[in-house]
């Protein structure tokens, strides 16, 4: 695939939102495609947004919501230094490396290096309205091949740079937003085995391991990368692999505090897809290669019900108490 390099065109005025002032009428806030006939929801997509004008994503806002999610162990922070090739895991944690507390780490937010994220915003009821309206716009580029939408969730991701997010995949769909200052995206196609093998997919799905889901640099020409500014954004479907990075040559005084904001969901086919890969997974130890999911619909249709039934069979041999999402 060409590397590709997309600077978004401006939001056009019809688009922008209204006045927060109680005499204008409510803001409408959405996603939307400004070429809604290309667009498709299997494949990365360029998309706009007006959420980064949105109250309850400002960063006070956002201060007052992590003080709400960090009890609740909902809020991650990155270890100082990581990089793309990072391993998630290894960099990822629950409470912020230099011991300070929610308060501080948002009044130094703009320290370079700084980052945190929030996770299931949906926790905080006005949060989780929001998610449903966002998802309520998209509903016109996705109903015709995402019927079923459920588990919305949100992710919030605050950094000063220079700052990045290591490579990885997710389970879910995702309306990348990006909301304050900039940020650069780097997706790579969900089903080019190259990137991430069918194994690795395999596994992050089952058993939510990203061991074999590291990026290789060689294979960088293959993304779509994305310079993203507030109003922003990109669509790309489950499993597609991305990572962030966010540089110092825009950052002024006063402005050098990056944000951004997932909102995921999975579908029917996503969790068809997920059960294909369990089946897939057990197929592949019987010594078999399995087709991946996507690429037929009447297999798919077979092979997941069977997925299904391993992954309940497996709960009640290895009294597994935890189902991952899409498997259920």
């Amino acid at each position: 695939m060409e590397h590709l390099k997309v600077m978004v065109d401006d939001v056009p005025a019809r688009h922008a939102a209204h006045s927060s002032s109680t005499e204008g009428p409510t803001p409408s806030w959405r996603v939307w495609s400004n070429q809604p006939t290309q667009f498709t929801a299997h494949r990365i997509c360029p998309i706009r947004h007006n959420l980064h004008q949105h109250p309850l994503l400002q960063l006070p806002q956002l201060a007052q919501l992590a003080k709400t999610l960090m009890p609740l162990g909902q809020c991650r922070f990155m270890t100082p230094g990581a990089l793309q090739s990072s391993a998630l895991g290894d960099v990822l944690h629950n409470a912020s490396p230099d011991g300070r507390g929610i308060d501080e780490v948002f009044t130094q937010l703009d320290e370079p290096g700084s980052w945190i994220a929030l996770y299931n915003v949906e926790a905080e009821p006005r949060y989780a309205a929001l998610l449903a309206e966002i998802i309520d716009s998209a509903h016109p580029l996705l109903e015709h091949a995402h019927p079923g939408i459920f588990k919305i969730s949100g992710y919030v991701f605050i950094s000063a740079p220079p700052s990045v997010t290591p490579f990885h995949i997710d389970r879910e769909n995702n309306f990348w937003l990006q909301l304050l200052g900039r940020k650069t995206i780097n997706v790579w196609d969900h089903t080019d085995r190259d990137v991430v093998s069918a194994r690795g997919v395999e596994n992050f799905i089952l058993f939510n391991s990203l061991d074999d889901v590291r990026l290789k640099d060689e294979l960088r020409s293959r993304s779509q990368e994305f310079h993203a500014g507030p109003g922003d954004g990109v669509y790309f479907p489950s499993t597609s692999p991305h990572m962030t990075r966010s540089e110092r040559d825009w950052v002024r005084p006063g402005d050098g505090v990056s944000a951004s904001m997932g909102v995921v969901f999975y579908t029917r086919e996503t969790q068809r897809s997920a059960r294909v890969y369990q089946l897939n997974h057990y197929l592949r130890r019987a010594g078999l290669t399995p087709r991946p999911p996507g690429q037929s619909r009447l297999r798919d249709e077979l092979k997941a019900p069977l997925g299904y039934m391993l992954a309940q069979a497996r709960r009640r041999l290895h009294h597994v108490a935890y189902t991952p999402p899409g498997l259920e």
